[in-house]
């Protein structure tokens, strides 16, 4: 879960202070020629409002946040690499995951690039899955606790995405998931265990964090990553439908008498169901700005908060366009995004600001 500022403008002094030995190893990890290229032109190419608030972050969070946003965008890429089949891409997923536990061989990675990479018609991507030995170089350089932290929610994720692959596995038919259950169970996956890697990270490193104590931090931090994965789904439902996916429950489709394969051509019929899914992304985004107000660290604050105001924006969006939405694709534009940085820039990422930006994003 996670504005701008230079990278050069931040200092680790308070951290050192605290944890000497950590210190020595971010820096020799940041010094490292093929980590500088992670972390800066890999990472800002394979990512659009991430690596905007990536470079708000204090120093003691940006090598494991950075890290975790590359080793998971990696998994992602493979498990979309369409030009091959559901079986070898859960098999392919499954040696990577192996490989980010550090429970597999030099040769299988080798092997793994040596498949996947020339398959990326995306360059960024490409190189993203060739850098992945840098990438598993640089995991064993952190400090235990951060590698730790960081191959649990590889876990999480990569289990969410071999059954999503499991899921929708069959290419005549499009699959809905079952129940709002199992909706809830994949945003937890891909998003909502991002919001307790984040909340247990902040606690660790962060003196004072939050006013809120760690238990309600990581409720709220899962229900605010869950409603951004949410947004996701609902502003990529057009898409997705035509790629085989519905992600949206089969008992509530079949209350509104309609079939996944009907959603295209019948738009209007599907909007209650939508709606619905929107209403719940909206109570989700609330919880993430309860979750920002309770952050003591501006910059962090500033971090945190972007997103809720993106996905705010995109629901306003996605609610003003109705059921077109689901034939054109609905995105901020850039100077929007770049206007709310700038806003939060200004007024040091007070909590009245964010929450005046909040409010008039919805609109």
């Amino acid at each position: 879960m996670t504005p701008a500022m230079d990278d050069d403008h931040v200092v680790l002094s308070n951290f050192s202070r605290r944890h000497p030995r950590c210190r020595l190893q971010a820096v020799s990890a940041r010094s490292h020629p093929s980590v500088r290229v992670l972390r800066t032109a890999i990472l800002r190419s394979v990512s659009r409002s991430f690596y905007l608030s990536f470079r708000c972050l204090p120093a003691q969070l940006r090598e494991p946040v950075a890290l975790a946003y590359l080793l998971a965008r990696t998994t992602d890429t493979v498990a979309d690499t369409a030009q091959i089949s559901v079986a070898q891409r859960t098999e392919t997923l499954q040696m990577l995951s192996n490989a980010i536990q550090g429970k597999a061989s030099r040769k299988m990675i080798v092997d793994l690039l040596a498949s996947f990479a020339p398959l990326q018609e995306n360059p960024a991507e490409r190189r993203l899955i060739e850098s992945l030995p840098d990438s598993l170089e640089w995991l064993e350089q952190l400090e235990k606790a951060d590698r730790d932290e960081i191959r649990v929610l590889l876990a999480k994720i990569t289990n969410g995405q071999m059954l999503d692959l499991l899921r929708f596995n069959n290419p005549t038919e499009i699959p809905a998931l079952r129940t709002a259950a199992d909706l809830d169970e994949y945003t937890y996956f891909v998003a909502g265990c991002v919001g307790e890697f984040w909340t247990r990270l902040c606690f660790r490193r962060l003196r004072e964090f939050a006013s809120l104590s760690e238990d309600e931090m990581m409720a709220l931090g899962k229900r605010y990553g869950m409603a951004l994965q949410l947004i996701n789904v609902l502003r990529d439902a057009g898409a997705d439908l035509r790629a085989g996916r519905c992600y949206f429950p089969e008992d509530e489709l079949s209350t509104a008498h309609l079939t996944p394969a009907q959603i295209l051509s019948e738009p209007e019929r599907f909007q209650p169901v939508y709606r619905g899914w929107v209403e719940k992304a909206e109570q989700g985004l609330d919880c993430g700005m309860q979750y920002s107000r309770a952050i003591r660290n501006r910059r962090v604050r500033a971090a945190t908060v972007l997103p809720a105001l993106i996905g705010a924006r995109t629901l306003a969006l996605l609610r003003q366009t109705g059921a077109a939405a689901l034939h054109r694709k609905v995105k901020v534009p850039r100077r929007e995004v770049r206007a709310m940085i700038v806003s939060l820039a200004v007024s040091f990422a007070s909590r009245k600001r964010i929450d005046a930006i909040f409010e008039r994003v919805k609109l």
